[in-house]
């Protein structure tokens, strides 16, 4: 009934549902995998960012070499700014406004130095291509609350002066003269002493873990209909095959039918037959008889 199957038209559809199928399939793993990749995020954001902070002596090697589980981790760090090397990084979107963040060197007392990204500014309208101001960090020893992010790639696009086209620490170092801790930069959190004219200051990041389990359910179970289609299509081939069957069957009888008849209407068939012989009338018949003529 299904030997159809093994022809090489269905051989051919059922390739080409496995392959539909193994997309699906592959495009769902994808989704898990960038739902994984969300919900390790949102639990560094759950465990790190509001936590105590740390000094810096304790995460000190972080700054060379952040680890993904000690991302958005809470620093004490107590220094000054180096408000000359102070830079503004180019195209950073907020809340679907274009703008730019605000970064500047931090050397710490026990001597190293980091980047401190203190916030964000819209684009400006006096000066195309900068911020109309940019607020200048407190002078003196400061007391730095930053949380941890991990250094950017170097983009393929260079800035105006005074501008960075991403948080590249190891460019930024370059163009200060002087070397930085390359790993991570801190995102403040506050400062002490503050100052009044301040950046914007980031909003917390958000814990949605978004619609990648959704698409992922969807992906699958477009691989499982694909083989249910071909199941039915399968099916409904075969009932129409059956059907087939039993029409010419139908024909083939009524063929046979047909012929016998035809046979038997030729001319031996059409004989007369052969006469009966009159029985001789009883004295009743022939009396009806008579009635019957006179009318009776």
């Amino acid at each position: 009934m299904y030997r159809f199957l093994f022809s090489s038209k269905w051989l051919g559809y059922l390739l080409l549902a496995a392959i539909f199928a193994a997309a699906c399939v592959g495009l769902g793993r994808w989704q898990m995998d960038r739902r994984a990749e969300t919900l390790a995020g949102i639990n560094r954001v759950t465990s790190n960012y509001s936590a105590a902070p740390v000094p810096f002596a304790d995460v000190k090697d972080q700054f060379s070499a952040l680890s993904a589980e000690r991302e958005w981790t809470q620093v004490e760090l107590k220094g000054s700014y180096d408000v000359a090397g102070q830079r503004i990084v180019r195209n950073r979107p907020l809340n679907g406004q274009p703008g730019y963040e605000v970064v500047v060197p931090f050397k710490v007392e026990t001597g190293e130095t980091v980047v401190i990204d203190r916030g964000w500014l819209p684009i400006g309208n006096n000066n195309p291509g900068r911020p109309d101001a940019v607020p200048a960090p407190p002078q003196g020893t400061v007391t730095v609350i930053a949380r941890l992010k991990p250094a950017e790639p170097g983009l393929q696009r260079g800035a105006p002066d005074g501008q960075l086209a991403s948080i590249d620490l190891a460019a930024y170092s370059a163009q200060l003269g002087y070397p930085v801790l390359a790993g991570a930069y801190g995102q403040l959190a506050s400062e002490s002493p503050s100052v009044a004219d301040m950046p914007f200051p980031f909003p917390k990041p958000s814990t949605d873990e978004g619609t990648h389990l959704s698409y992922s359910l969807q992906w699958f179970a477009f691989g499982v209909l694909m083989f249910i289609g071909f199941g039915y299509a399968a099916r409904q081939q075969a009932r129409n095959a059956a059907i087939d069957a039993e029409d010419a069957e139908a024909q083939a009888g009524d063929g046979v039918t047909a012929g016998g008849l035809m046979h038997s209407s030729g001319p031996a068939a059409r004989r007369r037959p052969v006469p009966r012989k009159r029985k001789n009338a009883t004295a009743e018949e022939e009396e009806d008889a008579i009635l019957d003529a006179q009318g009776f």
